[in-house]
């Protein structure tokens, strides 16, 4: 018969073995897990390798793309614009390398830069939508009648510097007097709304809208604002393009806008990616077709038709 002192021992050695048991399991299993683990990590750190080494080589032949771009750009625009001229507006985010890239372009096509006016963060700000409206009321030109729909500070603000930036389109002639573009100009300078050299802005047939990518803003309207900028300018002149960087045809961005517009659309035309050479060539390319009654959206953001003017579409 068994003794509670030999039932007890049995009892402590099973514990044991169970303990041991549990204590060389779990080892074992620890040694596998952290050698998976090692081993799952080493494959990670060769997949991003790879992904980076694919990376360097798309970015090289992105640089290499834009510098063949580079050297022929003059000679793929040449003479577009010949005799033409071109005023250049600029959003408060707009780069000022872009700028510089898309003013170099135009003028290699043959046209005139007759200035550039830079548009102020108050110009875009709903918050100014009132303050904005009173000051262009009060500086319409003689003659001129803003179109009734243009109610809205974009629309109404394109509509009148517009008519005193832009030639008539039938005409090239001027649609106001010096004076009347210069206080029109210096009315909404001395509110904060735009900033430009004295004396270095006259009319043009054309008109280029330089904004930035899509950028955070605090009402979400500055998109709109200048998408609707554009279309006030188009309906006064030649032709409008409203030219941004990667980023600006997507969300809320001001090229977005446009695109999603089928009334805008229909009348600027649309760059998306003049942070590249190829969007600061499609620019005056898309000027010319302006000129010619046409209007495209390019680039490779969303809702573009083809890369630039003349290429197959997508």
């Amino acid at each position: 018969m068994i003794s509670m002192r030999q039932h007890a021992i049995s009892i402590a050695a099973i514990f044991v073995a169970l303990a041991i048991g549990v204590v060389l399991g779990s080892g074992l299993l620890s040694s596998g897990l952290v050698s998976g683990l090692r081993d799952d990590k080493t494959d990670l750190e060769n997949q991003v390798g790879a992904l980076q080494n694919t990376n360097n080589q798309l970015g090289e032949q992105l640089n290499s793309a834009d510098g063949f771009d580079a050297a022929v750009s003059g000679r793929v625009v040449r003479d577009a614009l010949l005799d033409r001229s071109v005023v250049v507006i600029t959003t408060p985010d707009a780069d000022p390398g872009d700028v510089d890239g898309i003013t170099r372009s135009i003028e290699a096509s043959g046209a005139a830069v007759t200035g550039r006016v830079s548009l102020t963060d108050s110009f875009v700000s709903a918050a100014s939508g009132d303050d904005l409206r009173t000051r262009l009321t009060n500086v319409v030109p003689a003659g001129i009648q803003l179109r009734t729909g243009a109610i809205d500070q974009g629309s109404m603000a394109g509509d009148l510097l517009g008519s005193v930036l832009l030639l008539n389109a039938q005409t090239a002639e001027p649609q106001s007097s010096p004076e009347e573009l210069a206080l029109a100009l210096e009315t909404l300078r001395s509110g904060g709304f735009i900033a430009y050299d004295n004396g270095a802005v006259a009319p043009a047939q054309l008109a280029v809208v330089v904004t930035g990518g899509n950028s955070a803003d605090g009402d979400g309207n500055r998109g709109a604002i200048v998408a609707r900028f554009a279309g006030g300018l188009d309906a006064r002149g030649a032709g409008t393009v409203l030219a941004g960087r990667t980023g600006s045809a997507d969300g809320n961005g001001p090229v977005a806008v446009v695109r999603a517009d089928a009334a805008l659309s229909s009348g600027v035309s649309t760059v998306d990616n003049i942070d590249r050479e190829a969007g600061r060539i499609t620019t005056p390319l898309a000027l010319q077709e302006q000129l010619d009654g046409g209007a495209g959206r390019y680039g490779t953001g969303p809702n573009s038709t083809a890369v630039t003017v003349g290429a197959p579409a997508r």
